[in-house]
């Protein structure tokens, strides 16, 4: 696919639904009594295979295109599914529903689409193996299809995590849930909480203290309404494109900003980005943020910040690329486990299109500004990479030509659309 070049992006936008609060909205709807109205959810191919997973474990859920309702079932109201269960390419489903049959009477098989299926589980499976189920792998490896046979009667577990990961922790949540008795898991580094604050949305209990997570099950959900804001993860590509093109003015409205994600807006600030937040609505935790041409300096970004902005790691190592100076990205080695290998995808990439950056073991130096040319380049069947490489094809004078385009509709299916619009001055509904 040709990518959209442009000399500027200017106009308004309300991108995409949280992917996060979407996929757990059909959880959290499937596992509470009563009924769940989900509005504005993200409709991408990693959301439907949640919704389809939890249709196909006995829960009704009907969608009039501008509402998804769901009659929750209870988590002692799931039901055998008659086959094995295709996750196609979401890592946050296969993870979390994981903890989630768990605690079930019946054994599931789930499994997914060739990089799903090379994407390692040992760091759910072994917490869940110590709170009593039984999780096999592809051939005994810790590589889907994997197989879960519940346990009804879950032990409580005390753990440490040796990862920052909120699917891992989610996983365990949901287990925890169901057990009987006090969980608590620990965090290297706080990762964001939307499993935490939809448990007290649907009227159930749990504390958290600095990194510290404590769950008593089990417990009783109950159904409620959830209106879904918009997703920071793919407003960052934005974000992104309008501060480092010429000319460039962008609002983006009802944007996620839940402390746990936003990461990407200390970062922009920090490298001196020309940007405001304004509208706060801090029930719905959304608001508008507009962002101009900027001068932008490289800093070093490690620690702490690393988890609010995993997903983002990718468009901020070509943001570095039209920085003044060098940026540094450490402590980043989860990026090694999503749909790629972030990191050697996002240099890989990068350099096919004349960026000066390096791989290491956790992270990326990048050194700039660098000015871009086109090429060939691929998402790799990774969502985040293919929307990378679109704004940084708005930078280049030659053709981009992106293999594996398609990739893109796993989280924003209108995103090349939406790039157009704004390249063109417009507003996007």
């Amino acid at each position: 696919m040709k990518l959209v070049k442009a000399t500027h992006l200017n106009g308004t936008i309300a991108v995409p639904a949280d992917k996060s609060i979407s996929h757990r909205s059909i959880m959290f709807g499937a596992l509470a009594k009563g009924t769940t109205t989900v509005r504005n959810f993200l409709r991408g191919k990693d959301c439907f295979s949640t919704l389809h997973a939890f249709q196909k474990l006995g829960v009704p859920i009907t969608d009039d295109g501008e509402t998804i309702t769901i009659e929750g079932q209870g988590f002692d109201g799931l039901k055998p599914a008659e086959t094995a269960i295709d996750i196609g390419n979401s890592g946050t489903t296969i993870r979390l529903m994981m903890g989630i049959l768990a605690g079930q009477s019946f054994e599931t098989t789930l499994y997914g689409d060739d990089s799903l299926n090379r994407r390692p589980m040992n760091r759910v499976m072994l917490p869940l193996r110590e709170m009593g189920a039984i999780l096999s792998g592809d051939q005994n490896t810790e590589f889907p299809p994997i197989t879960v046979a519940g346990k009804e009667s879950l032990l409580p577990i005390t753990y440490t995590m040796p990862v920052a990961s909120a699917q891992v922790k989610s996983a365990i949540i949901f287990a925890a849930l169901q057990a009987k008795g006090t969980s608590t898991i620990i965090e290297k580094e706080a990762s964001r909480n939307h499993t935490e604050e939809m448990i007290r949305q649907f009227g159930g209990n749990i504390s958290t203290e600095g990194k510290k997570i404590t769950v008593t099950g089990p417990q009783t959900l109950q159904g409620q309404e959830v209106i879904v804001p918009g997703d920071i993860s793919s407003a960052a590509f934005f974000l992104t494109g309008a501060a480092i093109m010429p000319k460039s003015d962008v609002t983006l409205t009802n944007v996620g900003i839940n402390p746990t994600r936003t990461g990407i807006l200390d970062v922009l600030e920090e490298m001196g980005a020309d940007m405001s937040i304004h509208d706060q609505d801090m029930q719905n935790q959304s608001a508008t943020i507009a962002i101009r041409s900027s001068e932008l300096t490289g800093i070093t970004i490690s620690g702490d910040i690393i988890p609010r902005l995993i997903d983002e790691l990718p468009i901020i190592a070509l943001l570095a690329t039209q920085a003044n100076g060098t940026t540094v990205i450490k402590d980043a080695e989860e990026l090694k486990v999503k749909e790629t290998n972030r990191i050697d995808a996002t240099a890989e990439e990068l350099q096919k299109l004349g960026a000066d950056i390096t791989p290491t073991a956790d992270g990326l130096i990048i050194h700039g500004p660098t000015k871009l040319h086109g090429g060939q380049v691929s998402s790799r069947g990774d969502h985040r990479i293919g929307m990378m490489l679109q704004i940084a094809a708005l930078l280049t004078d030659e053709d981009v030509e992106l293999d594996w385009a398609e990739a893109v509709a796993v989280s924003y299916p209108h995103f090349f659309d939406d790039v157009t619009t704004l390249a063109q001055g417009g507003e996007v509904k």
